[in-house]
């Protein structure tokens, strides 16, 4: 059926490979349709970056190519055209400590007698002519494959007496016509024939053409001439280093949120807390746990964070959030799904860290709420098929590959500073942004991130909206004490203005408004993009967690809804540059 529609050649051989490639990955341990569309999917993704040659396509047809092959693995197999340029070459050297042959009984067997074996002379001959018929045999399946012509070539060499092709056309019929017993040899040919002088050569090899009534030619390989090597030319030649003469654009560059405020925490001596690295992935751990002066708890504040006891610092981060991706929050048993997650990330690397003990921290942030930007929802109330993890972009800045214009970060401030309005908690963070030393850098190449959580939850009207959802287990505590107080909704705009987390919120919301522009029906970003939720999760403490008495946010959940102008706005300035 593929092979009668048009390329169905190439179209087969497509399926074939890919077919090959995932019955190769089947066992290698993927288990499942799914597993393996999900593997073909990683493959397609990285497909622009793999060098590996089994993913390059495969000709459908080697019908004009020109093979290179042994003669053994020619055989029954034709071609249109066989050249076959070493018929002329065989190297008969002396017998070796083992030979193979025949014996009388025509068994196959191995001679490792050596020289002073009895009857050593008899089996070697018998190991020579055998040899020697087995040339003959190989050069006749290399002469029989061609279809329509066979080219092959003689010279007189040191290694021409006894190749096959020189016994076929030079060895005497008549002089070994008769065996010794008076029985004929059968065409028997001897394994070695001397070299003649060349005009004795040419008048042979003229002889089988002209016997031949045209269907042997024989030409001169040499051409007829030759080329004296000529000594070098008097003129030399001065050599010179190139010059080179391009101008590099070194704003050009592939980009995160880390990226543009590179610089920011060293300059101001702050411990640096990371988000999202260019890879995907997630370190926002900070090194060092923050010395600050915060207020002292009291009452509701001073429940202690489930996560006091665990250990803290990027790859702790990372932990939690492979975690989180690993597990279904809708799960039955909360703490068993939690548990076996943590066991495939292999929690115990982590100050030792069971499973068990990182399930049991887990389970109150997921409990906890997340506010009315969420309608009071919890994350054990979010299903999988509500809930995109990993949500990886790569967006092109004013052109990508070919810039179209220019954006700089004080482009973003403005933005910031036009848009926010007075008591929103976020309002200074434009002076956050329009400082000196990134204030100028330039925005072009491409922007690459990856949104921990998107989650889905319908409003009241039952239209979807949709959240950005970022995972940070900064610690924010004094020394060893760690209660919802050190995560009250003054000390998250603390740590969100000081590690510029707006800035990454604002960058993802942008993301999501384009990701939902094209898979989104009636898309219209005052109703879908429902906002950010930055969730701390060592502030979330389930049930007991304190909440806002002005917002009714939760400890721990700092929520913010971008005015969908800003979010519209900075996707068309990264896009088309400052107008």
């Amino acid at each position: 059926r593929v092979l009668a529609r048009e390329d169905g050649e190439r179209d087969l051989t497509d399926l074939r490979h890919v077919g090959q490639a995932l019955h190769q990955a089947r066992t290698e341990g993927y288990a499942g349709v799914s597993s393996l569309v999900q593997w073909l999917q990683h493959r397609r993704a990285e497909a622009a970056g793999d060098i590996d040659e089994e993913r390059s396509r495969r000709l459908d047809s080697d019908a004009k190519a020109v093979q290179v092959m042994t003669i053994w693995r020619a055989k029954g197999l034709q071609f249109p055209v066989v050249y076959a340029p070493f018929l002329w070459d065989r190297h008969v050297g002396n017998a070796s400590e083992a030979m193979q042959l025949h014996d009388e009984h025509d068994e196959r067997v191995l001679d490792v007698g050596g020289p002073d074996g009895p009857g050593y002379s008899d089996r070697r001959d018998r190991a020579f002519a055998e040899e020697a018929g087995e040339a003959l045999r190989t050069a006749y399946v290399a002469l029989t494959r061609a279809r329509s012509q066979v080219v092959t070539y003689w010279a007189p060499t040191a290694n021409t007496p006894g190749s096959p092709l020189h016994r076929l056309i030079f060895a005497d019929p008549a002089a070994d016509s008769e065996l010794a017993d008076g029985e004929l040899s059968d065409g028997q040919l001897p394994d070695k024939v001397k070299v003649p002088d060349e005009d004795r050569a040419r008048q042979r090899l003229n002889e089988l053409a002209e016997a031949s009534n045209g269907r042997i030619s024989v030409e001169d390989a040499s051409g007829g001439t030759s080329t004296r090597l000529a000594p070098p030319s008097e003129e030399r030649i001065e050599l010179s280093v190139r010059e080179f003469d391009r101008a590099l654009d070194t704003a050009w560059r592939r980009t995160s949120y880390t990226g543009i405020t590179s610089g920011l925490h060293e300059a101001s001596g702050a411990v640096t807390a990371v988000s999202e690295p260019e890879t995907p992935g997630t370190t926002d751990e900070p090194v060092e746990r923050p010395d600050v002066e915060l207020d002292e708890p009291s009452g509701l504040d001073a429940v202690v964070s489930p996560m006091a006891g665990l250990p803290s610092g990027a790859a702790f981060g990372t932990l939690v959030h492979s975690v989180l991706e690993r597990t279904d929050f809708t799960a039955p048993d909360l703490a068993a799904a939690l548990e076996e997650a943590a066991k495939a990330e292999d929690s115990t690397r982590f100050a030792g860290t069971p499973p068990a003990e990182l399930a049991q921290a887990l389970q109150p942030c997921l409990r906890t709420s997340l506010g009315p930007i969420a309608g009071g929802r919890r994350l054990i109330d979010i299903s999988k098929s509500d809930r995109l993890d990993e949500l990886e972009f790569e967006l092109p800045l004013v052109g990508g590959d070919v810039p179209t214009g220019e954006a700089q970060v004080r482009e973003i401030a403005a933005l910031v500073r036009r848009h926010l309005a007075p008591g929103d908690p976020l309002e200074g963070y434009a002076n956050d942004l329009d400082v000196p030393l990134i204030a100028n850098r330039g925005l072009r190449g491409y922007l690459a991130g990856s949104i921990d959580a998107v989650l889905r939850v319908r409003a009241e009207d039952g239209a979807p909206r949709y959240l950005v959802v970022d995972y940070k287990t900064n610690w924010l505590g004094r020394g060893e004490a760690l209660t919802a107080h050190d995560y009250r909704p003054d000390a998250l705009v603390r740590e969100m203005r000081r590690a510029h987390y707006p800035l990454q919120a604002l960058l993802y919301s942008v993301a999501l408004h384009r990701y939902l522009r094209w898979r989104q029906p009636g898309y219209d970003p005052d109703v879908h993009l429902g906002g950010v939720l930055y969730l701390f999760l060592r502030g979330m403490c389930g049930a007991e967690t304190p909440v806002a008495a002005d917002t009714g946010a939760p400890y721990g959940v700092f929520t913010w809804r971008p005015p969908t102008a800003l979010t519209a706005e900075l996707s068309d300035l990264l896009h088309r540059g400052a107008l």
